[in-house]
């Protein structure tokens, strides 16, 4: 696999080609999410394990995200079995994406413990007062909880970026487990300005959103129908991000596999 480095611009360029690239075929890829959600749902409903389960199907609900970008850029439908496609590269291939997806969900774990131990459980203790619907608008602004989120802001980026690139890089690249995790690093590190023009485009689309959705209802005089359209906003903003990991990774790699797929 051979690193390519890109400009700050390209972050932008990312995020536009998601859009285009969900724009020729929204419906196969708001179901490929709707799919994704609600095995989410069903995995997380497991007793003892549930959660964990969860967390470690992430990477390769990713890849299979990938797998559908390019398999609509080669003209081809996206299928839900873009998400077991991964699956059917042999036993070691599989074996280094089970590796994987168990190895984030451990990371992940330790993140959220240690920002439960940093924040004295705040915003533990506020998730579970909403699941019980006893929460209230002096618990949502208590300064720990806001200094806890913004806590596990901080650790979870670094851990993303960490596995940003390794599905594919298994997927595609062939590598170990391992060094699909460290040479993602090392693209995320090398891109740096890249990711962030993207990570800053994403919150200028929905902060502009908010605002619009805001005005709109406002000169409708009915306010209240903003929550109502966030729904579908924050539905398509989601699945066009995970169309947009594609991008991401043929900017900042060229496996031989991928190389004949659309760049601008």
């Amino acid at each position: 696999m051979k690193l390519r480095l890109v400009g700050a611009s390209r972050g932008a360029l990312w995020v536009r080609q998601g859009f285009r690239v969900f724009f020729r075929q929204p419906l196969a890829f708001t179901a490929l999410f709707f799919l994704f959600m609600f095995a989410a749902f069903v995995v997380v409903t497991l007793p003892w394990v549930g959660g964990l389960a969860m967390l470690a199907m992430l990477p390769v609900v990713t890849l299979g995200f990938m797998i559908a970008t390019r398999e609509s850029l080669l003209g081809r439908f996206p299928l839900p079995g873009v998400f077991i496609a991964p699956f059917r590269h042999g036993r070691e291939h599989t074996r280094s994406l089970l590796i994987l997806g168990v190895a984030y969900a451990l990371a992940s774990l330790a993140v959220m413990s240690l920002a439960d131990w940093l924040d004295g459980g705040s915003v533990s203790a506020l998730q579970e007062s909403m699941a019980r619907g006893e929460a209230t608008r002096e618990m949502m602004d208590d300064p720990r909880v806001q200094s806890g989120l913004m806590l596990r802001l901080v650790l979870t980026v670094p851990l993303s970026l960490l596995f940003w690139h390794a599905p594919a890089l298994i997927h595609w690249g062939g590598a170990t487990p391992a060094k699909a995790v460290f040479f993602s690093a090392v693209a995320c590190w090398r891109n740096k300005w890249a990711f962030l023009v993207y990570a800053l485009t994403w919150s200028v689309i929905v902060g502009l959103f908010g605002v619009v959705a805001t005005l709109f209802f406002s000169l409708l005089s009915a306010p209240q129908l903003v929550s109502l359209a966030a729904f579908p906003a924050a539905l398509m903003f989601s699945t066009v991000f995970y169309v947009s990991l594609y991008f991401t990774f043929v900017d900042c790699f060229e496996p031989a596999s991928v190389a004949a797929d659309n760049r601008e």
